[in-house]
């Protein structure tokens, strides 16, 4: 078996990468798209570093849905692409890097979230089991469904 895993979902967005791209390199705009938002209405949040872009820092603290983490934005290739680097503390330490994919088609955007990460006996036995297909995938969805939504009323 893989010494990593690889997570990926997505969906075509009726805007071009340009209208796209401040949803992704601002943590501020998170708030707006990512699925995670609405798990504790009581998120603890803390934003550093760089206003966006590269070195823009983002630290949570929520209930035991929301777990604890850390991003921090490593890399821009504006409009095609955008790195995240992400750090998990609680249910689980994790660290994992995120990729978000803006291809161009026609006046639309296919929007590709990629999640990589250190394949561990846990990720091992829910691969196995689907887990993370049904528990991810549903989040990655519907985060692009929300990310789709907020990029196609701009």
């Amino acid at each position: 078996m893989a010494d990593t895993f690889t997570f990926t979902r997505s969906t075509v967005v009726d805007a071009q990468p340009a209208a796209i791209l401040p949803y992704l390199i601002d943590f501020r705009q998170w708030v707006h798209w990512s699925p995670w938002e609405g798990v504790d209405p009581d998120l603890h949040r803390e934003y550093s570093g760089a206003e966006s872009g590269v070195g823009a820092e983002y630290a949570w603290s929520g209930n035991k849905k929301a777990g604890r983490g850390a991003m921090e934005i490593t890399r821009v290739d504006a409009p095609r692409e955008v790195e995240v680097r992400l750090d998990f503390e609680k249910p689980m330490k994790a660290t994992n890097t995120v990729t978000f994919e803006l291809v161009p088609q026609g006046e639309a955007t296919r929007v590709t979230w990629v999640m990589v990460g250190k394949q561990t006996l846990f990720s091992r036995v829910g691969g196995l089991f689907g887990f993370f297909d049904k528990m991810l995938g549903k989040d990655f969805e519907k985060g692009l469904a929300q990310l789709k939504a907020v990029s196609e009323s701009r």
